[in-house]
């Protein structure tokens, strides 16, 4: 089978630059070879640690959440409810809101739709696997798949993602601060490996041009049109109830932060920072962190209202604290502490992870 880098190879080689989002997309989706089409596991055995990998109390906390927004909406909503993710991955969050719900919140379990948008084929199989015993579960390849497929074509329920927008395709643009323009990052080949090269882009600009005046030499940000294009759907798809998103992110100030010249975009090989974004396509995972500024005016553009944005670490305590009152996690043990700690804490998952919800 070619891998992601030979088939990476052969676009570079057919047009001598292509620009740095495509690179991306073929070294993490390619099918069969991209880093995400790889059955890797997050944690010990894989290359970064997720809230999912932490174990199940994420997945518990997010239940009991959806669970308090779904049934404080119960007189209003029409008879289906769905509860959707997107980016699923291996199916395991979703076994563990599933499982929850049907220990906790049985007569919810019962009515609940279940719907996972996946593109994947590949991951769609795993999903299946690990939730074989669901039968309330259901597949789409993307908003449109599934608007044309069930009758209602508007959401009632709540739409999430975790950790999925920070892993969509990002373009990367430079400041070239002595002719007062902007340049986009491609990637080409020299020798046996690939390497940065720029390209001319007219177009683009910030908004903000005073800040341009004061941006050092090549100065660097990346953009996510994809990501925001996601949410923009989901935007429209949410007749009633949340849109909610738990990922790496920063405002459009923090962006612009002096500390941050050289961007977000960052790739991880078995627990490390690797500083070679270019190098080992497909072998290891490339991100960067969205705009939380943009995806939040894409929302209220859309006629969502933003409820909350702050830190994980809030978010999680938060519904802890309403859990509790509800004698919910009665059963509380050293391990689900642990995990918590882990969660919240500033210094692991707490203070990185930030929360986005809005309603309708």
């Amino acid at each position: 089978m070619i891998t992601a880098n030979e088939t990476i190879r052969r676009e570079v080689e057919k047009h001598g630059v292509v620009s740095f989002a495509r690179f991306m997309e073929l070294a993490l989706y390619h099918p069969g070879t991209g880093y995400y089409e790889r059955e890797k596991s997050p944690g010990k055995r894989g290359d970064f640690y997720t809230s999912v990998s932490v174990g199940s109390l994420f997945g518990e906390l997010l239940a009991f959440q959806f669970a308090e927004w779904l049934e404080a909406e119960a007189g209003n909503q029409k008879p289906e409810v769905r509860i959707i993710e997107a980016g699923a991955h291996d199916g395991q969050l979703a076994k563990d809101i599933l499982n929850w719900l049907q220990s906790h919140r049985p007569k919810l379990f019962s009515e609940i739709n279940y719907t996972i948008i996946e593109p994947s084929p590949c991951r769609q199989k795993w999903q299946r696997e690990t939730l074989k015993d669901f039968k309330n579960v259901e597949w789409f390849s993307n908003f449109e798949n599934l608007k044309s497929k069930t009758p209602n074509s508007k959401l009632n329920g709540i739409v999430f993602s975790n950790e999925l927008l920070d892993a969509f395709p990002v373009r990367r643009f430079g400041w070239n601060a002595k002719e007062k323009k902007w340049f986009e990052w491609g990637v080409s080949f020299d020798g046996d490996k690939f390497v940065w090269a720029k390209i001319q882009n007219p177009e683009f600009r910030i908004q903000n041009s005073e800040l341009e005046s004061v941006l050092p030499d090549n100065f660097t940000l990346e953009t996510s049109p994809a990501a925001e294009s996601w949410w923009r759907d989901a935007s429209k798809i949410c007749e009633r109830g949340k849109l909610l998103t738990l990922d790496y992110g920063l405002t459009t100030e923090e962006i612009f932060s002096p500390a941050r010249t050289n961007g977000t975009l960052r790739a991880y090989f078995k627990h490390r920072v690797s500083d070679d974004i270019l190098a080992n396509a497909g072998e290891q995972d490339i991100t960067a962190h969205i705009n939380f500024s943009a995806i939040q005016k894409i929302g209220e553009d859309e006629g969502l209202i933003t409820e909350f944005f702050d830190t994980q670490s809030k978010f999680l305590t938060e519904i802890l604290a309403k859990a509790a009152k509800s004698n919910s996690f009665r059963e509380w043990n050293s391990n689900q502490t642990r995990q918590f700690q882990t969660l919240t804490h500033p210094e692991h998952l707490g203070r990185a992870f930030r929360v986005l919800v809005q309603s309708r």
